[in-house]
């Protein structure tokens, strides 16, 4: 899939897109999933317009790389395929993304440690505190190192918090 506009890129509507980052360790196996399972679920929907989505890692030593191809694989399996490439998160996306979801702690951790201003650190929210099964364990668990189960068990962690998400914001954010 590819991105809608950028977030320098005036939108199609009257209103710019809400934009969305979302983090992980090395982007290229959880933030591109909830990228790619945020993008899915809202073209589905029809309101992909209303969002621009990407993502990025705390860490640059997967930039350039695409997407683990364990990722890629559990994601086709279930009808959902993207195209990415890692990069680090970017002092400027504090500035040009509404939100910075992080997959985990950690994460958070390393974003607020790096964002400029309190108001940057608070667009930081976890991406399980959409997902209401989430039973106090808000981490999504890096499967890098994992075996196959682990990128289903992403794939699932993903799609109930972005559909959450997704829920929450159109209901907020009428057009």
């Amino acid at each position: 899939m590819s991105r809608s506009s950028s977030p320098s890129s005036p939108s199609a509507t009257t209103r710019s897109p809400f934009r969305i980052l979302f983090v992980c360790l090395g982007n290229i196996c959880r933030s591109p999933t909830a990228e790619g399972i945020f993008r899915h679920l809202a073209t589905q929907r029809g309101v992909a317009h209303r969002f621009y989505v990407d993502s990025a890692g705390t860490n640059g030593f997967h930039e350039g790389d695409g997407s683990d191809s364990r990722t890629l694989a559990a994601a086709k399996r279930r009808g959902v395929s993207w195209s990415h490439r890692s990069r680090p998160v970017r002092a400027d996306d504090f500035e040009s993304f509404d939100l910075l979801i992080a997959m985990d702690a950690r994460n958070v951790r390393d974003l607020h440690a790096s964002a400029p201003s309190e108001a940057a650190r608070a667009k930081v929210v976890l991406l399980r505190s959409f997902d209401a099964e989430a039973a106090g364990d808000l981490d999504v668990p890096d499967p890098f190192y994992g075996g196959a189960t682990g990128f289903e068990d992403v794939l699932d962690l993903c799609e109930r918090s972005c559909g959450a998400l997704l829920d929450r914001l159109v209901e907020q954010k009428p057009r």
